[in-house]
């Protein structure tokens, strides 16, 4: 431990010292004080930086982080068979490198599993379940996975490297997506998503983040972190009353923490991405995650064509229909989402959208039940309603005859 605590002060110190934050003079100062308290009163060079008022803790802050990822990147070097090229990105998971796989010549990405996390068992089968699950696909629209291992007591995951952007950097951007923009885009995950059904699996975080598109305009779904095999009965118990997700995109059975999570669960996360594309915001707004949440399960859509009223109504209807809150009321399936998707494409009305709006209608009607036009207004409120509107009407013209008498009989 003292040997890798001096690793670590030695790479910190010299970061430090290159990115400018204090001098090589008061780097020295800080060593030499550190090495004389060793024995009696040890302390971090770090600390003693702070202290002396060289850097700041804030400043520590980032060169901490930024030595954690140069050390993650000099063991990604050490995976054999690739050669790091650089980084690409991180986040609160893994760190992304760009590499050379030796034996075929060719460029792919490696997530390299954080150290913090290798120590925990559940964060390493769920990394592992990740790759095993996209290992399984094969799929034009489907980021391929390559390998999965361990080297030097840190986990890899390659995988093809995409060159271009995710829709999230767009978005950011500020871009709201044309109609036949998100179509295009929205079909092609849709396939990936059938593909991906028929296999067996649920991806559970359908969001821009996920959904990149390469400079071929080739769309990849990606991250299969949190994908379930519909068949695997013991994680969805362990998993039952926990909402996995993220809270813009996620359906409402996923936050519920229900076991029998299907296709449909990401149907919804899809319509809340295709909201998000061509509206310029997301679904549902709060400044707390949960209270995002509670909207998906509570709160009345507002149609996207209200928001952006250039769209068309079959957009809008599809969207309604792919992110209803009843599983039961979108569509059953990639196939029937994938017909309409096309059909809207080419000018024609969303069929499937057209049944499902229409039969939910009839059901309502024939349970008694309110049916949403505009207001929830129920049968006998309607009927209570025109009773007393007759009532009043047939006074004021009983008033206005006995009025007219009156004033014959005072001629």
């Amino acid at each position: 431990m003292a040997g890798e605590s001096t690793n670590q002060d030695t790479l910190f110190g010299k970061m430090a010292v290159e990115q400018g934050l204090c001098t090589g003079d008061e780097l020295k100062r800080c060593i030499e004080e550190m090495e004389a308290r060793r024995k009696n009163n040890p302390v971090l060079l770090q600390e003693l930086l702070i202290s002396k008022g060289f850097i700041t803790a804030t400043q520590a802050q980032r060169l901490r982080q930024a030595a954690r990822e140069v050390k993650a990147a000099t063991h990604a070097h050490q995976i054999p068979g690739y050669q790091v090229l650089g980084k690409i990105g991180a986040g609160a998971m893994a760190v992304v490198y760009k590499a050379k796989q030796l034996s075929l010549n060719r460029v792919v990405a490696i997530k390299v599993l954080p150290k913090r996390f290798s120590e925990n068992p559940d964060y390493v089968e769920r990394f592992y379940k990740e790759g095993q699950a996209a290992g399984k696909l094969n799929h034009p629209n489907i980021v391929q996975a390559v390998d999965v291992g361990e080297a030097g007591g840190y986990h890899y995951f390659v995988m093809e490297f995409v060159e271009g952007k995710t829709l999230y950097d767009d978005i950011a951007a500020g871009k709201v997506f044309s109609e036949q923009e998100a179509l295009d885009i929205i079909i092609q995950v849709a396939e990936a998503l059938r593909h991906a059904h028929s296999m067996g699996l649920i991806h559970r975080d359908v969001k821009p983040k996920n959904i990149m598109i390469n400079k071929d305009g080739v769309v990849k779904l990606a991250d299969m972190g949190l994908a379930r095999e519909r068949t695997d009965i013991e994680a969805a118990k362990t998993e039952k009353g926990k909402a996995y997700g993220t809270p813009y995109y996620i359906s409402p059975e996923q936050i519920r923490g229900e076991m029998d999570i299907d296709g449909r669960a990401d149907i919804y996360g899809l319509g809340a991405t295709f909201y998000h594309l061509v509206t310029g915001r997301v679904p549902y707004m709060a400044e707390d995650p949960v209270e995002v949440m509670k909207k998906h399960l509570r709160d009345q859509l507002i149609p996207p064509d209200h928001i952006n009223t250039t769209l068309s109504a079959g957009i809008s209807e599809m969207i309604e229909v792919m992110m209803a809150k009843n599983k039961a009321d979108r569509y059953s399936n990639m196939d029937e989402l994938l017909e309409d998707l096309k059909a809207v494409r080419t000018g024609q009305a969303p069929m499937f959208a057209h049944k499902r709006i229409d039969v939910s209608a009839f059901e309502q009607l024939e349970d008694g039940e309110t049916v949403e036009l505009g207001e929830k207004v129920s049968v006998e409120q309607i009927e209570t309603k025109y009773k007393n509107i007759i009532l009043v009407l047939g006074a004021l013209s009983a008033i206005l005859l006995l009025v007219i008498i009156m004033m014959f009989l005072m001629r």
